[in-house]
């Protein structure tokens, strides 16, 4: 199966926000897509399918939209971590966290995860001082993740780096004036950096420092259900 390529509106309006695919929100919309939809929340995790299994089906694609992956991708991310002997659901994460196009969204060089992808295809990315060009490649601890030394590379990541610094300081500004605590973690995770990363301004590179805990997850799913799906 192909990535997805279609209105990402529709999508989100289905899945809820997932600020992995698109940066856009679903303001006008009300309600889930078709004639009788239902009310959409603040946060989108509910749907209009009630059936355990369609349950597990959009906790997956949840999954595969924020991370833009296809399906076989995301099938093999599974298998590997069946393997391992540490909780599966964890593990998926990890590795899902763990994919470079994942870790440039999350430190703000790029504005969703396909915006990464582009800026390490096009190679003006450096994994330890080496070009990589490859979004899956996975990360660990220790790892230095800069920008290209060419002044277009220089100057792309950086316009991205401070458009999302510039939000991020707004939005925890307003959410801290409005008392938001209680939503933070879900509404704003797309905003704040994570604990396993570090950033560096002057030169701008970022570093992996440590292990993703779950509520750093920048994606609100339910990965049990990811599981069970496909455990079936």
């Amino acid at each position: 199966m192909v990535r997805y390529l279609g209105p990402k509106l529709k999508i989100i309006r289905r899945l809820g926000i997932l600020p992995g695919l698109t940066q856009k929100k679903s303001t006008l919309r009300k309600k889930t897509p078709g004639q009788h939809g239902k009310k959409l929340s603040l946060q989108n995790t509910r749907t209009s399918l009630s059936n355990d299994y369609n349950e597990k089906l959009l906790e997956k694609q949840k999954l595969r939209y924020h991370y833009g992956l296809t399906e076989r991708q995301l099938l093999g991310y599974y298998q590997m971590a069946k393997k391992k002997k540490s909780a599966t659901g964890s593990l998926l994460l990890s590795f899902l966290e763990s994919r470079l196009d994942c870790i440039l969204f999350r430190l703000g060089f790029a504005p969703t995860i396909n915006a990464a992808r582009q800026l390490i295809t096009h190679r003006h990315i450096l994994v330890n001082n080496f070009l990589v060009n490859i979004p899956s490649f996975l990360c660990k601890q220790s790892d230095i993740i800069s920008v290209k030394k060419s002044l277009r590379s220089q100057n792309i990541v950086k316009t991205f780096f401070e458009k999302k610094s510039k939000k991020r300081d707004l939005i925890l500004k307003r959410a801290k004036q409005i008392k938001l605590q209680n939503i933070s973690e879900k509404y704003l995770a797309k905003f704040l950096l994570p604990s396993h990363l570090k950033i560096e301004e002057n030169p701008l590179r970022g570093h992996v420092i440590g292990s993703l805990k779950r509520k750093n997850v920048s994606v609100h799913v339910n990965e049990l259900k990811v599981i069970e799906y496909y455990s079936r």
